[in-house]
């Protein structure tokens, strides 16, 4: 797969500073090291501050980057706050939002709708204010990116990750809005819908699979795509999947839908030009 920014290139568009929610470990951590290798400055914002730290000086010793932490609770209601506070004074250029926990699934009716409400708090919540807080920065720039991760989950509701994949369903709509209204501004914004990740959570979860991607492939796929398109599910046999699940190409129904949106409230219609998911093996 070709990337569209490669080399100088991607660190001029999404450099100096990146900022991951969601990033000390797991895929958050694996895009972390693929940034910090490209040279790009980091802010790793998660809750747990001794795995940030850790996280954080492993990537300064390899990769002599500046990295920053900031212990945040991405359900807190002080959440643009803190988050303004961290990246204040930064020229940000890449922010990746990386957080919606899988956990404690099962029947739906067998937890309390406060338990659901957290996975929405995490999943639609955060992204949606940090998106529109970061969003402006990187609009006013001119220049930038957005990953919203997401889910293959996102395409079908199941029984037992019920809350889960509607929550992730919200996320994959939002990245393709906001690549629809972004673009135009000259920030890319991709919505990435990560299959099975051998991560350390799947594998307390699941106890693992053989068929689960490697958190960094997952990482260098998404950041190679950016540029391309609203939409990316990373994995070859995971597009296939998501292929024959959702088969309806994304790119005109989003912009027919925006055309018509545009005419009903009066607003400017941007065209843009992407690669559909299902296309990256060619």
């Amino acid at each position: 797969m070709k990337a569209k920014y490669e080399g100088e290139a991607f660190t001029s568009r999404f450099g100096p500073w990146a900022a991951i929610a969601g990033g000390s470990d797991g895929i958050g951590r694996a895009f972390a090291e693929v940034l910090a290798e490209r040279g790009l400055d980091l802010v790793l914002i998660a809750r747990n501050r001794a795995k940030l730290e850790d996280t954080a000086e492993a990537i300064r010793d390899a990769h002599g980057v500046e990295v920053r932490v900031a212990s945040i609770d991405l359900t807190s209601a002080e959440l643009e706050r803190e988050v303004a506070e961290a990246l204040d004074g930064l020229d940000l250029g890449l922010f990746i939002y990386n957080a919606g926990s899988g956990r404690g699934m099962g029947p739906f009716l067998e937890s309390e709708a406060s338990h659901w409400l957290q996975q929405v708090e995490l999943s639609c919540r955060g992204p949606l204010l940090l998106a529109h807080q970061v969003g402006r920065k990187l609009c006013a720039r001119g220049r930038g990116g957005l990953v919203i991760m997401s889910s293959l989950s996102s395409l079908c509701g199941s029984a037992y990750t019920t809350t889960y994949a509607a929550a992730k369903a919200f996320d994959t709509i939002l990245a393709e809005g906001l690549w629809q209204e972004f673009g135009p501004q000259g920030v890319d914004v991709v919505g990435c819908l990560a299959g099975s990740t051998d991560t350390e959570t799947f594998r307390e979860d699941t106890g693992g699979s053989a068929d689960a991607m490697d958190p960094r492939d997952v990482a260098l796929e998404t950041l190679a795509f950016l540029g391309r398109g609203p939409t990316f599910v990373p994995g070859a046999a995971n597009r296939a999947g998501a292929r024959a699940m959702w088969p309806v190409p994304r790119i005109p129904l989003i912009q027919a839908l925006t055309r018509a949106n545009a005419a009903n409230f009066g607003l400017p219609y941007h065209a843009l030009e992407g690669d559909e998911f299902g296309t990256l093996d060619e």
